[in-house]
């Protein structure tokens, strides 16, 4: 970026170091950061007039950004999104963008391992909602999964540990954001945390997970509204027509796929749970003090 459209920042701008390059967002993201060779890491929040003012001084086009051919939507989630860094015991131990999470070549050289949730939501006939994940998502598009997988982002709000609360409001804002969930449908006290899990999946050569994953239950009639941005596809399903899914996607057909993360719970959780889930008793079996490592 040339020096004077530095120069004409707010004042409210903050430096801080950071040992990390990163790639430069898109100039009509709501929120920048820059990352040049020297290390300093800019964060602003600049009125559309200076938006305007970065994008036109800037001399980097479009087309010359890593990864230009990715969704818009998806490209200011990847860049803006600050995911929380944990150890294999789950305690915070920094944060990173949602793009070098994601990234397999930062998974394996650095460890990189970040905070994830799932969440699994029944209606009062106890049907679990599944969503096909848009085409434009960068890790795992089209395949099936449970209701909503995202993560807590490195905010006050999402990083309180108590009866992992800070995870609760993530999942909250996210069930709004890819589904339309209204908040109030699905009231942050009413999340069962049933566990958590630690697990690595390649979606590609180039992307994939390395997650420390709370499972949350919630049995809620809810008003559904998917974002296309982020959900090619809702249903609900029972225990036989989930079973019917699993065989369809073991067998290949129809070119269905589900999740790494939906078919671990799946395999190592789910039945056992259901049963709970339909007798109202899900805190009986409640384990947030383990950590399965699952492969």
């Amino acid at each position: 970026m040339e020096i004077r459209a530095v120069m004409s920042l707010p004042l409210s701008c903050r430096f801080f170091k950071s040992t990390k390059p990163c790639v430069p967002p898109v100039c009509a993201s709501l929120t920048h950061r820059y990352r040049p060779s020297s290390s300093l890491l800019l964060r602003c929040r600049p009125p559309s007039s200076l938006t305007a003012r970065l994008c036109l001084s800037t001399p980097t086009a479009m087309g010359d950004l890593p990864d230009a051919a990715m969704d818009a939507v998806q490209r200011r989630l990847m860049f803006e999104d600050e995911c929380i860094l944990v150890d294999e015991n789950d305690r915070v131990v920094g944060h990173d963008s949602k793009y070098n999470c994601h990234l397999m070549e930062k998974i394996e050289s650095e460890n990189l391992l970040h905070r994830a949730f799932s969440v699994f939501l029944f209606n009062s006939k106890y049907e679990l909602l599944l969503q096909q994940r848009s085409a434009t998502k960068v890790t795992f598009p089209l395949v099936w999964t449970n209701t909503c997988c995202s993560h807590p982002l490195y905010r006050e709000s999402e990083l309180i540990e108590d009866h992992a609360l800070g995870v609760r409001n993530a999942a909250q804002r996210k069930l709004l954001d890819e589904l339309g969930i209204a908040a109030e449908d699905v009231p942050v006290d009413q999340f069962i945390p049933l566990g958590r899990m630690l697990y690595k999946a390649p979606s590609d050569g180039k992307w994939g997970e390395h997650e420390l994953d709370y499972l949350l239950f919630m049995v809620r009639d809810v008003a559904v509204h998917p974002n296309p941005d982020e959900v090619a596809d809702i249903k609900y399903v029972n225990r036989e027509q989930l079973k019917e899914l699993l065989k369809k996607a073991d067998a290949g057909g129809e070119g269905l796929k589900l999740s790494p993360w939906f078919r671990l719970v799946v395999d190592n959780f789910l039945f056992k749970w259901w049963d709970h889930v339909e007798r109202g008793d899900l805190k009986e079996v409640a384990d947030m003090k383990t950590i399965h490592k699952l492969t």
